[in-house]
């Protein structure tokens, strides 16, 4: 697949997940201001963002998580527009924005099984995030498969399950995963 191609899907994820984050923290802004404002990503019971905002896990750096993801997503967005533009991006600093793409889907997952099964709520906006996760995601690996300092015969292994798609499959079977939670928790 072109490298352009990939970085512009990396591209497409991070902004989506900068949207989302921005607007997200609007929102929290406006929850610190007024505790009981209803918020406009509230549409009912289950999609509240002002309960699952209002719940600690919506902090648990001591401040907003939707700051940190605003820095990340940009940190991700720009690296990838880097590649858009034919760019030349180092091999240590396209591994370093995957392990922090990595921790950050990993934080994401933390995050959303806690709004699932503990905030018992979700909030639209992070699962904007979440998908723009699963692209930023799926561009590093693809693009780093040759780079991945898992030995030679895990590289090559890699790199056959990416030409073969299924690495596509693996991020659409997660998304799916985690929709399937969602409806069954909350159906």
């Amino acid at each position: 697949m072109n490298k352009r191609l990939i970085y512009g899907v990396m591209t497409g994820g991070g902004i989506i997940g900068m949207v989302a984050a921005f607007l997200q923290t609007t929102e929290k802004i406006t929850l610190l201001k007024n505790k009981d404002a209803i918020l406009a990503c509230d549409i009912n019971s289950i999609f509240s963002c002002s309960t699952v905002l209002s719940a600690w896990q919506s902090s648990v750096f001591g401040f907003p998580n939707s700051l940190m993801c605003l820095t990340l997503f940009t940190i991700f967005a720009s690296t990838a527009l880097v590649g858009v533009t034919g760019g030349t991006l180092t091999r240590n600093l396209r591994l370093g924005i995957q392990v922090l793409s990595f921790f950050t889907l990993a934080f994401a997952l933390w995050f959303l099984t806690q709004s699932i099964y503990v905030i018992n709520a979700l909030c639209i906006l992070c699962i904007f995030c979440f998908g723009g996760l699963l692209l930023v995601n799926w561009g590093w690996l693809r693009l780093n498969a040759a780079d991945l300092p898992i030995g030679e015969r895990g590289r090559a292994f890699l790199q056959k399950f990416i030409a073969s798609g299924y690495d596509t499959l693996m991020w659409t079977l997660l998304a799916l995963a985690v929709a399937l939670a969602m409806i069954l928790r909350f159906n």
